[in-house]
């Protein structure tokens, strides 16, 4: 019998993506008008494997794609859902497939939800994200636009998984824009002037204020966690550098003996 190729993982060029995906499968999600400028597809194929393709749609979506596809080749780990495979698509542009994960946005209503979680289950989300963040710094590499929209949560699984990690880069660098890409309530202020120098204290911070927003939904008042976490974490998140943890190995031991 004749051997089937994989129509996702084994084709190399396609004219279009969406009218490829409908011919190979059932797009049964599609999401548009992303920030990003890209725009995305879940498609489930009659074996009823489901995958995530991503396809950039603009000249600065695809160098995010690029810069994904660089940092998926460097760093794996069983939270970050990976990017498995790339394909051509017209005028140099690409689009990435990744396994579909099954869960929800914690940058929306189901953060509330997630709030609501039993204590323990929250723990273990933020270990997770520790976790994956020490093969990220195994790597050289430096958290860039890490906020809770990447974090996805399968409540049925209790389970987090990483997504959309595409600003992440090699570190140090020196900052060549006014500011780099992200959400106000995650960036460290270095991250927001031209010059600055961004390293693996710059994603400790990032770190330390998802954890915050895991644990208390970014309301102070709302902290689940003890005192000598919140000590943990105000250590993580101080203005000046030089006065956090030195890498994200340090942190996660002092938030693992905190804890």
């Amino acid at each position: 019998m004749p051997v089937t190729r994989h129509p996702l993982l084994a084709v190399a060029e396609i004219p279009a993506v969406e009218p490829y995906l409908r011919t190979v499968g059932e797009v049964f999600r599609v999401f548009r008008e992303q920030d990003s400028g890209c725009v995305s597809y879940g498609v489930q194929l009659p074996d009823g494997e489901r995958w995530f393709v991503k396809e950039a749609t603009t000249a600065p979506a695809q160098t995010s794609l690029d810069r994904a596809w660089a940092f998926h080749r460097a760093v794996r780990h069983p939270a970050i859902v990976p990017q498995s495979h790339r394909i051509a698509v017209a005028d140099g542009r690409t689009a990435a497939v990744m396994p579909w994960r099954h869960g929800e946005s914690l940058y929306g209503p189901a953060r509330a939800r997630f709030r609501a979680l039993p204590l323990a289950s929250v723990l273990r989300a933020v270990d997770r994200v520790l976790d994956a963040h020490l093969a990220v710094e195994a790597a050289g590499m430096v958290a860039v636009d890490l906020y809770d929209g990447a974090f996805l949560y399968d409540f049925g699984g209790d389970l987090l998984h990483l997504i959309d990690l595409d600003e992440y880069r090699p570190g140090p660098f020196v900052l060549d824009a006014d500011r780099l890409p992200g959400s106000a309530r995650f960036m460290a202020p270095e991250e927001w002037y031209r010059g600055s120098a961004i390293d693996i204290r710059t994603t400790v911070y990032a770190l330390g204020r998802s954890a915050h927003v895991l644990l208390d939904g970014g309301e102070r008042r709302a902290w689940r966690g003890t005192a000598g976490q919140l000590a943990v974490l105000e250590r993580a998140t101080r203005d000046d550098p030089a006065e956090r943890f030195a890498g994200v190995r340090e942190f996660t031991e002092a938030w693992r003996a905190a804890t």
